[in-house]
């Protein structure tokens, strides 16, 4: 049969995550590799009721359609949610999307010509450059320390690339893959060289709420001045993944042209799914909630990091975040961390290799460990498995 694909379809390739995660189902392995939220505590119990009452009280409307922007009920309280970050936002400045990864394809759709140029921190989250490359930009890294991307380097590359800069990329808060977390300061500034320059930052902001220590940074979009910064949340680590709803919140000349795109899209998000979440944050305290999962999620960080250091060998050197879902392993120049990944399959343990994870490849001596989805005893039984490993490999 012939078919002839549209031209994009050349840059899509497939999630390495997705495959690996394939590899790692499995009972017997110990998988670092996603970034799944510990289902205990997905509100099992909580939601059966919730659902219950949303159709009994709200039955018809709950399974007819709905307004693209989202229910208005659920963009309360994304409003709410987003407080602690110094945000001041209006409903009318949210539309609900389908996981914030709707949120990173359609704004490829509404910015990226072939050709564009789109700045992103080196390393980047997989899912997005995904998101980013069926529009065919051409990426600029920009390298980070532990305070996230180096902006005297941004000025340099915005600089260079005067005119064909679209967006920024970046994900301030404990970043995926490295755990980082962008200062404060360097926040302020990103700001004023997108004035200066002209251009949008896209803040990718899954993880702002799994704080585990220190004070909460604002977010980039409290320092906007000029309507330059689109937020992008997500209740997938925070509630329940399975539900599908993020957010973008913006100017309200964004967010028209977003709510445009997602009319094309999918008309809308669940109905069902955002009365659910609606009705569970009006019953429950979804802080309480969060709060549980922050002191899981330290404890296991926490125990993480114990074994490594106690397991891993010299010339090894990895991330503390301070919060979210994951560390970054950085190896000896010249050891590929794909070949880690295959012996470590076989002593039954999975993570994810951090080339992909770069726009424009290379930097093969990195990777990437979860720490929320694998019960205590895994971690350490999983982190020890791959200290010894390293020892054999490095010597």
């Amino acid at each position: 049969m012939y078919a002839k694909f549209a031209t994009r379809m050349d840059n899509i390739k497939g999630s390495a995550i997705r495959a690996l995660l394939k590899l790692a189902d499995q009972p017997d392995i110990i998988s670092f590799a996603g970034g799944f939220p510990a289902p205990e505590f997905f509100p099992v119990k909580e939601m059966e009721l919730v659902s219950k009452k949303v159709l009994e009280e709200d039955g018809m409307a709950a399974l007819q359609y709905g307004p693209t922007d989202g229910l208005p009920a659920l963009r309360k309280h994304i409003c709410k949610l987003m407080e602690p970050q110094h945000i001041k936002a209006d409903i009318s400045e949210i539309l609900v999307t389908g996981g914030s990864q709707q949120g990173l394809d359609m704004a490829g759709m509404l910015f990226i010509d072939k050709g564009d140029v789109v700045i992103t921190e080196s390393p980047s989250y997989l899912g997005a450059l995904n998101a980013f490359k069926a529009y065919e930009p051409v990426f600029v890294e920009i390298e980070m320390d532990e305070e996230g991307m180096l902006i005297d380097k941004l000025e340099e590359a915005l600089e260079a690339n005067k005119g064909k800069v679209k967006f920024i990329y970046t994900i301030p808060d404990f970043q995926n893959p490295t755990g980082r977390t962008m200062a404060i300061d360097r926040r302020k500034k990103m700001v004023e060289l997108a004035n200066k320059y002209g251009v949008y930052i896209l803040e990718d902001n899954p993880y702002g709420s799994l704080r585990f220590e220190g004070e909460i940074h604002p977010a980039i979009k409290s320092f906007d001045t000029e309507g330059r910064v689109i937020y992008l949340g997500t209740m997938s680590k925070i509630f329940c993944p399975g539900l599908r709803l993020g957010w973008i919140y913006g100017s309200p000349e964004v967010i028209n042209k977003f709510n445009l795109i997602k009319q094309g899209v999918d008309l809308q998000c669940n109905s069902m799914a955002q009365r659910e979440c609606a009705t569970f944050f009006d019953m429950y305290d979804i802080n309480a909630h969060i709060a549980k999962i922050v002191e899981t999620y330290r404890n296991r960080r926490d125990l993480m990091i114990k074994t490594i250091k106690e397991t891993f060998p010299k010339g090894v050197s990895y991330t503390h975040p301070e919060g979210g879902l994951f560390l970054w392993v950085t190896l000896p120049e010249g050891i590929d961390s794909k070949d880690v990944f295959e012996k470590a399959l076989e002593k039954k343990v999975a993570f994810v290799a951090g080339e992909p994870f770069y726009p424009n490849g290379g930097n093969a001596n990195h990777f990437r460990l979860n720490y929320s989805n694998m019960p205590e005893d895994k971690i350490v039984e999983g982190t020890k498995r791959l200290g010894e490993l390293l020892t054999e490999m490095l010597g």
